[in-house]
């Protein structure tokens, strides 16, 4: 069974319909990665599978109970966590209070010292998030998501604006959270060197619909993923 499963998920605003009859499968431990050009519709793939959003029409079901009707909190509490694509901390905490929130005030400093090793952070946590450089920003932010001890974990582009240096050791971060961790991963990237290097399956969307899913192999060579990233350019308006 299952660990996520989304029969025929719509999201329309108005007359667009961002998100388009998407029927996703994700067995527990994998690393699912989600692509496409500009204006696909991933970032709202991710707010239906997050709960930030509610469907259109469509069904979502977690661990075998259907959670179409929960919102975002709900789902943390049910195991769903995620990050955005724009770093969102709390600049007047240090790094151990934003991760102490994140797991709901509880005191646990062996949690808390924990996660901060895991993301490379361990030396840095009376510091402020200002302080930090921003690919330990993104890594912070991760811990943050980690917290609650998630199932699954959902990544919006988490190596944007990184360097190179930064988007190895991400990778390296991503790989040992799900190896380590036990965590599943849907991480929505335009990086491909690392969806490739990480993903098991590849699900591409294209004006909010399926176009491909299947092993990296069968993505990189498949000409109608080849068509929509070429066709529709990297830098549309709309995502």
């Amino acid at each position: 069974m299952a660990l996520l499963e989304a029969v025929g998920l719509t999201r329309a605003f108005g007359s667009l319909t961002a998100v388009d009859r998407v029927d996703l499968a994700l067995p527990a431990g994998e690393i699912r990665a989600v692509i496409g050009p500009n204006g696909a519709g991933k970032t709202v793939l991710l707010h239906l599978l997050s709960g930030l959003l509610p469907p259109t029409a469509g069904r979502i079901g977690f661990d075998g109970a259907d959670v179409t009707g929960l919102g975002i909190v709900d789902r943390v509490r049910r195991g769903i966590t995620r990050s955005f694509q724009i770093t969102s901390l709390f600049p007047n905490l240090t790094v151990a209070e934003n991760v102490r929130l994140a797991a709901g005030g509880r005191r646990d400093p062996a949690r808390v010292r924990e996660l901060l090793e895991l993301v490379g952070l361990g030396a840095a946590a009376a510091l402020h998030p200002p302080q930090l450089a921003h690919g330990d920003q993104r890594h912070l932010e991760i811990a943050l998501a980690l917290a609650p001890r998630p199932r699954l974990l959902l990544l919006d582009e988490p190596t944007a604006g990184m360097s190179f240096g930064e988007t190895e050791r991400t990778t390296a971060l991503i790989r040992r959270i799900n190896r380590e961790q036990g965590v599943t991963i849907v991480i929505v990237e335009h990086d491909m060197p690392l969806i490739l290097a990480l993903a098991q399956r590849i699900t591409v969307l294209d004006r909010g619909r399926v176009l491909a899913e299947g092993v990296p192999q069968e993505i990189a060579a498949d000409a109608r993923v080849r068509a929509a990233y070429l066709g529709r350019g990297r830098h549309a308006a709309r995502r």
